[in-house]
């Protein structure tokens, strides 16, 4: 994995862990991520209109990917409202890279090292390791979990081959204004207009902001490298996250969890060097 890619896989996973433990606070996680999808639309607007470069031969992956990123973002608000986010979010995150590995390697053929692959599987077991294991969650959320790592897994396998038909931001620019106008209308009619106004808020704005910029920092990493090490060396932001929370004070960090840290950062290793 070139050195730059693994410079912007990180940068995104650092900016990733930040606005979930924004979002995932929130009183009402389904407003706020509302409100922070339109937020990141609009404050990227003008970088995407000055770097504007999108040819139509991008329109069928933005479709889809669009399609995948509404998925995401409900099953994700739906899983931190009924969840603890120490589950949900290694979970999902932790599933999302094998997929997309088993899925590249399987089903497309895409060539991959053999150290990235066992980077990539090291990297899932160093995640579920950091997940909070004293939490006693149900099959629903489980399926939930494993539904947004899967939802993940699509839109990257998508936006891998789609940036190839245009500038990053531009592409995710149009992704991400189709994906608003879908979340916030579904938002609008299940929460109601006041709970939307009640959700703007500076942590939201903050949160979109960052939801926008930790892809698009993943998009221009998935140019210069496999779609399998990105998606694995962003899912570092679990080990991230947790740290935040542990430092805090929310979560605690026994052995288990210190020795998932230490699996993803092995992985991450192997995966710069495949």
């Amino acid at each position: 994995m070139p050195v730059s890619a693994l410079a912007l896989a990180l940068a995104a996973a650092v900016v990733h862990a930040g606005w979930n433990l924004v979002l995932s606070g929130s009183d009402d996680v389904r407003s706020a991520t509302a409100v922070a999808v339109v937020c990141g639309v609009v404050v990227f607007a003008p970088v995407a209109a000055l770097t504007w470069r999108l040819h139509g031969s991008a329109l069928p992956y933005i479709a889809a990917s669009a399609t995948l990123e509404v998925l995401y973002l409900v099953m994700l608000a739906t899983g931190y409202s009924v969840a603890a986010m120490s589950f949900v979010y290694p979970v999902a995150r932790g599933s999302a890279p094998v997929i997309v590995l088993a899925i590249s390697a399987i089903a497309l053929g895409a060539a991959v090292s053999l150290l990235a692959a066992i980077g990539v599987v090291v990297v899932g077991a160093g995640i579920m390791l950091v997940r909070e294991s004293r939490l006693v969650v149900s099959s629903r959320n489980v399926a939930l979990a494993l539904a947004v790592g899967a939802s993940i897994a699509g839109y990257t396998l998508i936006d891998k081959h789609g940036i190839r038909h245009g500038n990053p931001i531009s592409y995710f620019e149009v992704v991400f204004a189709l994906t608003a106008v879908a979340y916030v209308s579904a938002a609008w009619r299940a929460r109601g207009g006041a709970a939307l106004r009640t959700a703007i808020r500076r942590s939201s704005m903050v949160a979109g902001v960052g939801m926008f910029g930790s892809y698009a920092l993943v998009l221009a990493a998935l140019r210069l490298a496999s779609a399998a090490s990105v998606a694995a060396v962003r899912e570092s932001s679990v080990v991230m996250a947790t740290a935040v929370l542990a430092i805090g004070g929310r979560e605690h960090i026994g052995g288990k969890r210190a020795w998932g840290a230490v699996a993803v950062l092995a992985g991450i290793a192997l995966i710069s060097l495949g």
